[in-house]
Formats: structure tokens, C-alpha cells, sequence
């Protein structure tokens, strides 16, 4: 727990001081950006909007020339609580008594009860939002937002997902990034999950054929605040932007458009459903290519796809860059026979890193191959020693389709060549009299030949 907060801490330094951190600005520019920095409000990694002081900003960015990124994650401190654990208690059974208390209201409470060592109003703030308390005060007026636009493209791209139809028994969920300035639906992709395995699958195609965003906002759903997805965006520069819960945000843009998307696309589904995901995936490409990336926008005035080529091509990443953002990344203690382990899998690496903690990246879908790092440099492959798993376990492909059809109907095959013979036998009078004297029997017979006397 204490090491992912770590790593939040470090990618929202890392994302707030990226510019000023460049290499490639001078003294006057980067002392610019470090004032404005420091004049603004920004969102913390625990989704609260703090101000970070200009002294603060410029140790991160020594921090970061000197030691790269890891030197941005604190080191988790370990001391014992100074707030007795029963003072503790009392301040979250005022809250949860009543939860529209600040945390003002909560320490003054205990103050009037005639309370010992009332922690501080700073402190009961951060044990509530750890234990998910920090709820705003019922009937406080709500933030007045103005409207907001990016003012070119590639400025800001908003993620965010839908609930579609069900294909196949399963539901089909669509993952979509939209460019701010343009309206341009710049990645996309429907899948059987709402996991982080499509939502990579999207932003993937986004930036091999659109080009690199400053910034992505997202929610804070499960898949938009995963490490992998914060790794990817750290990899290629991106500042990784999550919405403040239940605040008025830019998300308006990309919900507009899921509503466009059910009220233009899934309708025409209910005529003409999609037999599988692949079909649904290019129906779906078809009508963003071929009608909303080319009919004019109410607002701009021009398509999406021309005001995206506004200011011309995109700059597009690598294949070496696409693939190592996108690479899983996690960290093991190497152990005294120079060995990790890592999802049921044993690997051996070089017995110069016993004890010390490396970074694992690999392809989920292959744990076969682990690239080894240690303090951001590369230290050869691991070598696998067992493999008890081939995929990462949160790794699930789409439902595979059925096999093909043969063709062939054994049942009909055998009701045809019974129908053949019947209709190719002629009928046989002579056989149904027989027929008909062995089922009247040899007793008839005779019973018949004595009236026939008399």
C-alpha cells in the first residue's frame, strides 16, 4: 500500500514539473513556468487541490535531473502515531454520525467534550480521506465552472467509457479517447471488459495513428487509475490528469459524444445486430471514419477531422517507444539464489542483484520473456526456471469465436438415404399376401374349408 502511494506521489511531481524540467529551456523560461506553477491550484494524487510553493517545485526538479524518476517517489517514513488510537476513534464516530462535519467541526466537538490531545484539523483531514470520509458538507454551494476548450489539437485528450449491447451473452463495453480541441475520436475500441487491457488497446492505436497528447483526463474508474496505465503515460511524457469526483469537469465533450453514439450507431444495432465483437468493432470504425469524422460539428464549424490536421501531421511515436510504454512493470526482491518470483513463475537472474530490489517488465500476454532493470537501467533478461503461467493473470482475451462449421449434417445425411430407399423400391403384392395368411394363421384356414362344406 505504502509502495503505490509512493509511486502517485512520484507521477504527480513528475507530471507537475515536466515542462519546467525540460533540458531544453532556458533559465528565464524555466523560472516562468515554475512561478505559474506556483500561483495555481492543482489536484493532488488523493484527488484534493493543494498549491505546491516555488521553493518546493525547484527541489523537484533537482531531484529529477539528478536521480530521474524514481528520486521523485518519497520514502515511506516510519513513525509511531502520535494520536492516541482511542482519539482516533471518537473523531470518525463524529463523522460518521453526522457526515456532513469538516473536520473543523469534528476537532471543535471534541474540544468543547473537554477532549486530551485533539490531533489537528490537518490531521483528522488525512485520516479521513484514508478511510474514505472526505465527503464535502451537505447543502454547500456547488463550484461554478466556465466552459472550457483546448485551444489547439493534441492539447488534451478525455477518456471515459460506455455501456453497449450485448454480444454473444456478454456485454460490449466501448473505451474512446476524444480530442478536446477537435471533437476528433482519436482511439477507440469495444471490448468484453471495462478493464485496463482494452482501455491500453485503445490509447495504443490513439497514439501510433493521432500522435502524442500533452494530457489525458480520465475518471477514476478502476482501468483509468492503474499503474500501467500512469507507466504509460510517465514513458511518453503524457500528464496523466484524473477528475475530481463528482466535480464539473471537461468530460462534458466525450459524454456528448457517447450520446451521439447511442442515438446514431446502437440504433441502427437493433435492426442489423452485431454478430460478434470483430463486426461490431468494424461497424462501428465505418461510422466514425466515414460519417462523424466527416460531418460538421455544430460548434466548430468545421469536421473533426480537419480542425485535427489544423496544425498539420501529427508527430507519431516510435514503435521502440510504443512498445516499451506499454510494457507491465513490477518490482520483486531478488532472493539469496539470485532468483524472482513472479505470478506462480520462478526466474533467474544475475546473481549480482541478490537482495537488492529490480523492476520486472514484460508483455502480459507473454511472461515467458522478463526484462530485468535495476535503478532504471537495463541488466540483461531473466531466465525462465519454471513456468506455472503463461499470461498475466488479469490478462483476458475476448471470447474466442466457435470453430468453423463443416458443413456436413449427419442426421440428414442418414434421413436422405433412408427417403432414397424407399422411393426407389417398387411395391411387392405378392409379399403382402403372404403377409396377410401368416397373420391370419393355419386354424382360419381350415375353419373356412368346413363351411365352405356344409
Amino acid at each position: 500500500m505504502q509502495e503505490n502511494r509512493g509511486r502517485d506521489v512520484g507521477l504527480f511531481r513528475y507530471s507537475l514539473i515536466r515542462y519546467a524540467a525540460d533540458p531544453a529551456i532556458s533559465k528565464a523560461e524555466r523560472g516562468a513556468l515554475v512561478r505559474a506553477l506556483a500561483a495555481g491550484e492543482h489536484i493532488g494524487p488523493d484527488g484534493l487541490p493543494i498549491i505546491v510553493g516555488r521553493s518546493t517545485i525547484d527541489r523537484w526538479i533537482g531531484w529529477w535531473q539528478t536521480g530521474g524518476f524514481d528520486a521523485l517517489v518519497p520514502v515511506p517514513r516510519r513513525t509511531d502515531p502520535r494520536t492516541p488510537p482511542q482519539v482516533l476513534e471518537l473523531a470518525v464516530s463524529l463523522k460518521r454520525e453526522l457526515p456532513g462535519r469538516t473536520a473543523a467541526q469534528v476537532r471543535q466537538i471534541m474540544l468543547t467534550a473537554g477532549g486530551e490531545q485533539v490531533p489537528a484539523e490537518r490531521t483528522l483531514q488525512r485520516h479521513f480521506a484514508r478511510l474514505g470520509l472526505n465527503t464535502r458538507p451537505d447543502g454547500s454551494s456547488p463550484r461554478v465552472f466556465g466552459r472550457f476548450e483546448a485551444s489547439r489539437p493534441r492539447e488534451l485528450w478525455t477518456g471515459d467509457a460506455l455501456h453497449g449491447p450485448t454480444i454473444d451473452g456478454r456485454r460490449a463495453y466501448l473505451l474512446a479517447f476524444i480530442d478536446d480541441y477537435s471533437r476528433a475520436l482519436v482511439g477507440y475500441r469495444w471490448g468484453a471488459a471495462e478493464d485496463v487491457l482494452r482501455l491500453e488497446a485503445a490509447l495504443r492505436a490513439g497514439l501510433a495513428a493521432r500522435g502524442i497528447p500533452d494530457a489525458i483526463l480520465v475518471d477514476r474508474g478502476s482501468a483509468f487509475v492503474s499503474s500501467q496505465l500512469a507507466r504509460a503515460c510517465a514513458s511518453l511524457g503524457i500528464r496523466l490528469i484524473h477528475a475530481a469526483p463528482r466535480a464539473a469537469t471537461t468530460k462534458g465533450k466525450i459524454e456528448r459524444f457517447f450520446r451521439t453514439v447511442r442515438g446514431q450507431f446502437l440504433v441502427e444495432l437493433q435492426a442489423r445486430p452485431a454478430r460478434d465483437l470483430a463486426e461490431l468493432n468494424r461497424l462501428f470504425s465505418a461510422w466514425v471514419e466515414v460519417v462523424y469524422h466527416r460531418r460538421e460539428h455544430t460548434e466548430t464549424k468545421l469536421t473533426p477531422l480537419a480542425r485535427l490536421l489544423d496544425g498539420g501531421p501529427p508527430v507519431l511515436p516510435t514503435p521502440a517507444a510504443l512498445r516499451e510504454a506499454f510494457l507491465w512493470s513490477e518490482r520483486r526482491t531478488v532472493t539469496k539464489t539470485a532468483t524472482v518470483s513472479l505470478h506462480s513463475n520462478s526466474y533467474e537472474v544475475d546473481a549480482a542483484l541478490v537482495g537488492q530490489r529490480v523492476e520486472l517488465l514484460f508483455d502480459p500476454f507473454d511472461l515467458e520473456h522478463i526484462e530485468v532493470r535495476f535503478q532504471g537501467r537495463p541488466v540483461g533478461e531473466a531466465v525462465a526456471v519454471r513456468i506455472g503461467r503463461s499470461v498475466h493473470p488479469h490478462a483476458r482475451p475476448e471470447a474466442k469465436d466457435p470453430p468453423a462449421a463443416t458443413g456436413i449434417d449427419y442426421l440428414a445425411l442418414l434421413a436422405a438415404r433412408r427417403d432414397g430407399e424407399l422411393a426407389g423400391r417398387p411395391i411387392d403384392y405378392a409379399a403382402l399376401a403372404d403377409e396377410h395368411d401368416i397373420q391370419q394363421g393355419p386354424s382360419d384356414s381350415t375353419h373356412e374349408q368346413g363351411e365352405q362344406r356344409q
